[in-house]
């Protein structure tokens, strides 16, 4: 399994609107796809009092192959659609790959 992660950072102000963006636009394009071996998306949020708020994504791949497949050959370059790009301060140009070694689940 392999691990793509990616982070971009917007004002407080234009926080939900980027939010909204990922749920009801880039997430359901990137789920249309139906990319073979794409698993799963995670979003995580980090407000930052007075500062700027974090986001990052975490997609979930069967194999780096699949990774090509959803990116392209050069699957390190991010995907930020342009109407994302308007509301982000600062985003990540390539995301990270990371094989996951080891996933130990406790109830």
């Amino acid at each position: 399994m392999i691990l793509r992660i990616w982070h971009g950072w917007t004002t407080p102000e234009n926080a939900d609107v980027y939010e909204s963006l990922l749920k009801t636009t880039v997430f359901p394009r990137i789920e249309a796809k139906n990319v073979e071996g794409f698993r799963r998306i995670r979003l995580l949020r980090s407000d930052q009092e007075g500062a700027e708020t974090e986001f990052i994504t975490i997609m979930e791949f069967d194999s780096l192959e699949a990774v090509k497949r959803f990116a392209g050959e050069d699957y390190r370059q991010s995907y930020v659609p342009e109407e994302a790009q308007k509301v982000l301060v600062r985003y990540d140009a390539h995301s990270q790959h990371y094989e996951v070694t080891e996933d130990r689940h406790y109830d």
